[in-house]
């Protein structure tokens, strides 16, 4: 009999999975970092600033003492993480390289003929060449090969050696050694990886059963489509067939939802009933989320639970934007409470708060926007900026 999950047990069980029930201010070292990073499984990466890039608002959101220069060391020094694609371009533990080659054999059995189709015929001639030129050269930037002799106008328009870089690291060849100003350094794979993170190989049996295995037990409850867009390493039919190959091991869940849709049937593994009292409360502190935040990156999973509709509106004309350009969420202790749009003005010393939206029956009491004002002073300093400038018409 499946075992049905109150919607406030649910949420918290996603947020305490998803690191965001540990004590925001405890010390972080480097150790620690990389154990959260394991912990959540991936950190997606963006350009977009705003106040700050996504992998350290989504790092500082679950840890105030988070130093990006401990991020930095453990990506380019140490190599226990390595940058490549989940869902997106994302930060991931080293250890699990291993499983993202069987991504790479996928990746190159279909890119080569659409990229081919893409570029045309004869784009590929560059490859030899720029793969000869790190071989002997060392690490390289896309823009030092030839970039003079092509107009780039975005990915759609790469010169044949940018193609080749993409290429390469896209299928395992090659790996993001660094970045400087944002743009990639590629080096060979086995000059950026420490070795013994590249044995042993392992069977697609093993990794197909660690894909679904280790997105379950960061899901805390999750069906068969959501094991398989975890990771985006495993298709939708692989989930379903794990799921069915291990029933001895799993248990059915109902998840009652927050939005008032119907419960929703899921998995969970068979210790997850001893477990659920052990579940630890989130701070109740106010924390702003980077708009790619791991706990709203399936957006219908955000809403059933959280009660919470949330789209980024980058690419919706101006004119027709609900919000704003970016905007970021708001959790207070277990629920999602509202957006906030805000900038941080470098060049002014301020962190510039143009606006606030609440959620339907979220107060806008003394208390409440007091804890904003604290959140949003600790994220003026983790900007870099000294002050919080609230502009006219500010208050929801």
């Amino acid at each position: 009999m499946a075992i049905l999950i109150p919607n406030e047990q649910a949420r918290r069980i996603f947020l305490e999975r998803q690191g965001l029930s540990l004590p925001p201010s405890r010390s972080l070292d480097k150790a620690g970092l990389s154990s959260l990073i394991d912990k959540l499984g991936f950190v997606q990466i963006d350009s977009i600033a705003t106040v700050e890039r996504a992998h350290h608002m989504i790092l500082f959101s679950r840890n105030q003492t988070y130093r990006r220069e401990h991020l930095q060391h453990l990506l380019e020094n140490d190599g226990e993480l390595f940058e490549h694609w989940t869902h997106d371009a994302s930060v991931i533990p080293s250890a699990y390289f291993r499983y993202w080659k069987h991504r790479f054999a996928r990746r190159e059995a279909v890119i080569g003929e659409r990229w081919r189709k893409w570029q045309g015929e004869g784009y590929d001639s560059a490859f030899e060449e720029t793969y000869r030129r790190i071989v002997e050269a060392g690490p390289i930037m896309a823009r030092e090969m030839k970039a003079d002799e092509h107009k780039s106008g975005g990915w759609w328009n790469w010169h044949p050696n940018k193609t080749a870089l993409e290429y390469y690291w896209h299928t395992g060849k090659l790996a993001i050694a660094g970045r400087v100003n944002f743009q990639k350094v590629y080096d060979l794979t086995e000059r950026v990886l420490p070795a013994h993170h590249h044995e042993p190989e392992v069977s697609h049996e093993e990794f197909v059963d660690w894909a679904c295995r280790s997105a379950l037990k960061r899901l805390g409850f999750a069906t068969s489509g959501e094991i398989a867009a975890f990771w985006a390493l495993v298709t939708p039919q692989e989930a379903k067939d794990w799921v069915d190959a291990h029933r001895d091991e799993l248990t059915e869940v109902v998840i009652e939802s927050a939005n008032g849709s119907r419960p929703r049937a899921a998995h969970a593994f068979q210790d997850f009933p001893t477990s659920l009292d052990s579940i630890s409360e989130p701070p109740g502190r106010i924390r702003v989320l980077s708009p790619f935040d791991p706990l709203l990156r399936d957006r219908n999973r955000a809403e059933r639970l959280f009660n919470f509709s949330y789209r980024i509106e980058i690419f919706v004309p101006e004119p027709k934007r609900q919000y704003g350009y970016y905007v970021f969420p708001l959790i207070e202790g277990d629920r999602m409470i509202g957006r906030i749009d805000m900038k941080a003005d470098r060049k002014a010393g301020s962190l510039d708060v143009r606006r606030l939206w609440l959620e339907p029956g979220v107060r806008a009491s003394n208390g409440r926007l007091e804890k904003l004002d604290a959140e949003l002073f600790r994220v003026a300093r983790f900007a870099g900026v000294e002050r919080v400038n609230y502009l006219a018409g500010w208050q929801p």
